[in-house]
């Protein structure tokens, strides 16, 4: 019996996954990046620096407040960044199928390694989609070393930690196959 579309996606996303916890030990020890690649199924291949980011439209710059653990305390700090989907909608996805969006994610990987996964409708149509921002700041200050340079937060999830980028220099968008 033929696997269901259904059923070979999943097999797909869990391979896709553990090829990224592979690659991600693989990594493990890499510096900062001064920079984020956005690369994979889009149009426009994008190299962006701090500078490229706040030089972004003013309604793309957000600032949330997130809580995050800091010496076993729980505190609040406001960031400020670019919504991911502005980054997204400046590579412009490269389909050739109206519904390719449907299947398809964004993976955003640190230099150390960690890597996070969300899918094109979460990001494009759902609430959770405009809190997901690559930061460039805390607090009205550069991001701390211990951040890198650009970092990225999904600030409309339950638990912010888990989907958090500390050092962010990639984001690849791929289209799942059949």
């Amino acid at each position: 019996m033929r696997p269901s579309l259904g059923t070979r996606r999943y097999t797909l996303i869990a391979a896709f996954i553990g090829l990224s916890v592979h690659l991600s030990s693989a990594m493990a020890g890499t510096a900062a990046s001064d920079d984020v690649q956005v690369t994979g199924t889009i149009k426009n291949k994008l190299t962006l620096r701090v500078e490229d980011l706040k030089a972004f439209a003013p309604e793309q710059i957000t600032s949330v407040t997130v809580m995050r653990r800091v010496d076993d305390k729980e505190t609040a700090s406001t960031v400020r960044g670019v919504r991911l989907t502005a980054v997204l909608d400046r590579a412009g996805l490269a389909s050739t199928d109206r519904n390719e969006w449907k299947h398809t994610i964004v993976m955003a990987s640190a230099t150390d390694g960690y890597r996070v996964v969300f899918s094109w409708s979460e990001l494009f149509n759902s609430e959770a989609g405009t809190g997901v921002l690559l930061v460039f700041e805390r607090d009205g200050q550069p991001l701390a070393e211990r951040e890198g340079r650009i970092a990225l937060v999904s600030a409309k999830d339950i638990r912010t930690g888990p989907r958090s980028v500390r050092w962010l220099n990639r984001l690849d968008v791929r289209v799942l196959g059949e």
